[in-house]
């Protein structure tokens, strides 16, 4: 069960207007009340004793999506009152991994340090093997997602996702995707549709170091098609140079049709997460996932969802364990069906 899930039951238990439970719910609901475990109970037990002085540790350098988040999420964490003061540091390269090692290394036992992370590291992680891998971290919680966005041409022949897996199908080599660096985000979903066109081993991915390379690359028709998020090619799309033709999300965003929708089988959420050390006590964490469940119920966190475009994701708990561990997996067998090299 989800903590949000769970959080709802014990609310409805809380409340008299909602109706009797049954002694296998009512015990339930006695057992979770009194471990603090309810996300509510959470917040409320943490609401008098704020962190004194919180790091963030973000594995980026300033103004990506990473620290962007990082940022966004101390702001709120001060603006609820869980934490008096909030402190950053960014450690750039290779994907966070080099982030990654520099916190386990400093920062494994500090109750007051947390580390952001996402897919991105765990593309990185797969890709480079490095000797620190997101084992030796504990999750914390996952924030937002951001999608993968499908652009073609304005006056491409395809019009829908659907079509581009079936040029895929019919000629592989000659329709180049455009997306970031290789192994990223974007490679991995260009590989997840060439796998479901059964046309993986002959994909033509061109990597790029940035949006606007991406963009260029697609309206000169060097690359038939481009991945990206959606703020590098909202200006192209809104200009009318590029056509939007699906969003690697499970439902439609932004206004664009998911790809799924469309028929075909592949969704992958960029998303981004808090994380903290494995000797940090289990108490402590808890704590955490309560001060940074209070941030997001702030309005300073929900303008920012907003601005940014962010899909709030919230997930905590063995949900976020799970999922992240599925995730892993995911990137494995990409990674090896890529055929990638660090």
């Amino acid at each position: 069960m989800s903590d949000n899930n769970h959080s709802s039951r014990l609310l409805a238990a809380s409340n008299p207007a909602s109706g009797p439970l049954g002694r296998r719910e009512f015990a339930t609901w006695l057992g979770a009340a009194a471990l603090g475990l309810g996300v509510a109970g959470r917040a409320k037990a943490q609401a008098a004793a704020p962190i004194a002085r919180l790091r963030i540790v973000i594995p980026a350098n300033e103004g990506g999506g990473w620290d962007q988040t990082g940022r966004a999420l101390g702001a709120a964490i001060q603006a609820a009152g869980a934490a008096s003061e909030v402190v950053y540091e960014n450690i750039g390269g290779k994907g966070g991994t080099i982030g990654l090692a520099k916190y386990v290394e400093k920062y494994d036992a500090d109750p007051d340090a947390l580390l952001m992370g996402g897919m991105v590291m765990v593309g990185a992680v797969a890709l480079q093997k490095p000797a620190v891998d997101m084992s030796r971290i504990q999750p914390v919680a996952r924030l937002t997602s951001d999608y993968e966005v499908v652009v073609v041409k304005a006056d491409s022949p395809i019009a829908t996702a659907k079509e581009l897996i079936t040029r895929l199908r019919s000629n592989a080599a000659g329709t180049a995707i455009a997306g970031g660096s290789a192994g990223g985000v974007d490679h991995m979903f260009a590989g997840m549709l060439a796998r479901v066109a059964g046309s993986t081993a002959s994909l033509v991915y061109l990597p790029h170091a940035g949006g606007a390379q991406v963009v260029e690359s697609v309206e000169s028709g060097k690359a038939v098609a481009g991945i990206s998020g959606y703020s590098e090619f909202k200006d192209g799309i809104a200009s009318g140079k590029l056509r939007a033709i699906g969003v690697s999300a499970k439902r439609p965003f932004l206004g664009i049709p998911s790809v799924r929708e469309q028929g075909v089988d592949a969704d992958l959420a960029n998303w981004r997460g808090i994380f903290t050390g494995k000797a940090v006590p289990a108490a402590r964490q808890r704590e955490l996932v309560a001060a940074a469940q209070r941030a997001v119920q702030t309005d300073a966190w929900q303008k920012t969802l907003k601005r940014q475009n962010w899909d709030a994701s919230w997930m905590d708990g063995k949900d976020f364990q799970g999922y992240l561990e599925l995730e892993q997996s995911m990137a494995g067998v990409m990674t090896m069906l890529l055929k990638l090299k660090a």
